[in-house]
């Protein structure tokens, strides 16, 4: 199976007055298309720098990153943005959902900025939020629904460009045992059929639902654990320009 993540001696750090304070000191890392992994370790200890720089949402200091074949590190901001929202689809702790607007007008954000016309994006979102059994709630405002029902529409959005990765911080943090529990059972669906997924915890339990466990401590790698399998042929899933036809 092809690489979808890359990323070679990448380090991170940042200016504090005169003190330089070095984030990432070194990171390597290889994600296989179709795998499930989770980046586990303690506050502090890079993980959340090393999310940021998966996500294209922070550029490192040195190093490169190749996502999808693609080397990002020169990208320019525009770029970035563009590229990042084409392939990466976020689920968040927070949910993330706007408040003024309800399920599937949530669900078409990424649509919007893809361009997608109107008509296909709603039923796009609304395909999406059948998908996980949200379906009778597309009109319903974030204030209307409980957190799992917000994260599952969070997830709904994260899906509706069929991202190559889905890139989840904390995805069952602010949620009830029960409610995290269904909703992480969800993610090992959802990478049953496919799609991979890098979840970012601080919790070992919920990391280690994931097929492949990598402990981040003091900016660096400390352990690479493969728990299950990857799927034998993952299904394909379809690529966001068919979505957009």
């Amino acid at each position: 199976m092809e690489a979808l993540i890359e990323l070679k001696d990448i380090t991170k750090s940042y200016e504090r007055g005169a003190e330089k304070l070095q984030i990432l000191k070194g990171v390597s890392m290889t994600v296989t298309t179709g795998d499930f992994v989770a980046i586990v370790g303690p506050s502090g200890s890079g993980k959340s720098t090393l999310m940021n720089t998966i996500g294209l949402l922070d550029i490192p200091s040195s190093g490169s990153y190749k996502l999808d074949g693609v080397a990002t590190e020169k990208m320019s901001d525009n770029q970035l943005a563009e590229f990042r929202n084409k392939k990466i689809g976020f689920i968040f702790q927070q949910f993330n959902l706007l408040p003024k607007l309800n399920a599937i007008e949530n669900v078409e954000l990424p649509m919007i900025y893809a361009g997608i016309s109107k008509k296909i994006r709603r039923e796009k979102a609304q395909e999406m939020l059948e998908l996980l059994g949200m379906g009778t709630r597309g009109h319903h405002k974030p204030s209307e629904l409980s957190g799992g029902q917000q994260q599952r529409v969070a997830i709904a959005r994260a899906l509706s460009i069929s991202p190559s990765l889905l890139l989840a911080d904390e995805p069952t943090g602010a949620l009830d045992s029960k409610t995290g529990n269904e909703v992480l059972e969800l993610m090992i669906n959802l990478n049953n059929q496919g799609n991979t997924i890098v979840l970012i915890t601080h919790d070992n339990h919920i990391a280690e639902n994931a097929r492949r466990v990598v402990s981040i401590r003091d900016g660096e790698i400390v352990r690479d654990e493969r728990l299950r399998p990857l799927l034998s042929q993952p299904p394909e899933l379809r690529p966001a320009a068919e979505v957009m036809r």
